[in-house]
């Protein structure tokens, strides 16, 4: 999928959490696609190999990038003050599932008071456009798959997924007040993965939250087995089915998002779509890809199910691919393979 690279006046477009994860492999591709590009983050669950990262790729070495937290309403106003900024994608948050039911104060003053501290210092200094990071976790366990936008959201199994809620109610209902403000939420499924090039890719500290680093730490050695959580679900195979979208096709996401806001195509002051392939894979399933994509056996074995995992649940990305005129497109074996590569690259052994 070919993105066409703007024309004309460059539009900036300010990453919040930047540095991390997905807001590194979201600024390769608004830059790659001809966006000016600012990085914010307080690096509080990451460090500036990301930035580095997204230099080294695209080639900008200029690439701004602002250390602070936007749970501070002064310097937030200040960064958008004193700079020209279209648009703002919003990560910076906590993510943690299972520290958020340990921790909930700690995620609900950090992950709303940081969105409301965007969307008021947006407004304040004309950037009318809103992009927010949600996530599928907002449907809980579905009545029925797959799930599309229409599908009803379910109470939240923990404080980290009824921040996103949360924010999302925080979203609609100001571009509802606000005539000047539009709002877009992506709810993402699985993003999973690295860089084709191995210079960004997830780098989680101490225990990993997520399947994939798992997998790859135990690969190379740094962890003895992997546990399953849960062969005995009434999925095919037994274990949980999920829909895991490489990710860079989910950062491209956020490109054609970002265009349809910036062209005015907006039907509507505040979208939602699912991110995802549409595609279900059990957790059986990717292990068995990771293997037949590098040839690594793992060690792995079955444990007791994890208490809040729901059975299956994986996305209907009709809307997206309709209206944003994206679709994921990558190979699942391809995206294990660049899994293991950034592993490798992390170990010195690439």
């Amino acid at each position: 999928m070919h993105i066409q690279k703007e024309s004309g006046m460059k539009k900036c477009v300010l990453v919040s959490g930047g540095a991390g994860f997905i807001g590194s492999h979201v600024s390769v591709e608004l830059i790659e696609a001809g966006y000016d590009v600012i990085v914010a983050d307080n690096l509080s669950n990451c460090d500036l190999s990301g930035v580095e990262g997204v230099k080294k790729i695209t080639g900008k070495e200029d690439l701004p990038f602002v250390k602070m937290d936007f749970c501070d309403a002064e310097a937030a106003m200040r960064l958008f003050r004193e700079h020209r900024i279209d648009a703002v994608i919003h990560f910076a948050g906590f993510k943690a599932v299972g520290e958020s039911v340990g921790e909930p104060l700690k995620y609900y003053r950090n992950n709303l008071e940081s969105f409301i501290n965007v969307i008021e210092a947006a407004r304040a200094n004309g950037c009318r456009n809103i992009l927010f990071s949600s996530s599928a976790t907002v449907y809980g366990e579905p009545d029925s798959l797959p799930v599309t936008e229409a599908s009803p959201r379910k109470e939240a199994t923990s404080p980290y997924g009824n921040t996103k809620q949360m924010c999302e109610d925080i979203l609609r209902d100001s571009v509802k007040a606000y005539e000047d403000l539009r709002g877009i939420a992506l709810r993402y499924f699985n993003p999973i993965g690295a860089h084709p090039s191995a210079l960004i890719g997830e780098l989680p500290r101490g225990v990993p939250n997520n399947l994939v680093p798992f997998i790859t730490q135990t690969a190379i050695g740094r962890r003895e087995c992997l546990s399953i959580f849960g062969n005995d679900y009434p999925t095919p195979d037994g274990t949980c089915q999920r829909d895991f979208i490489d990710i860079v096709d989910l950062a491209r996401a956020h490109v054609f998002a970002v265009r349809r806001m910036l062209d005015g195509r907006m039907t509507e002051a505040y979208e939602i779509y699912n991110i995802g392939t549409g595609t279900p894979l059990s957790v059986m399933q990717l292990v068995n890809a990771f293997q037949e994509a590098t040839g690594v056996a793992l060690n792995y074995r079955f444990t007791p199910r994890r208490p809040g995992d729901v059975t299956a649940i994986w996305a209907d990305p009709a809307k997206a691919n309709r209206e944003l005129g994206w679709k994921a497109e990558r190979d699942i074996r391809d995206t294990l393979a660049a899994a293991w590569a950034w592993e490798k690259h992390l170990a010195g052994k690439d």
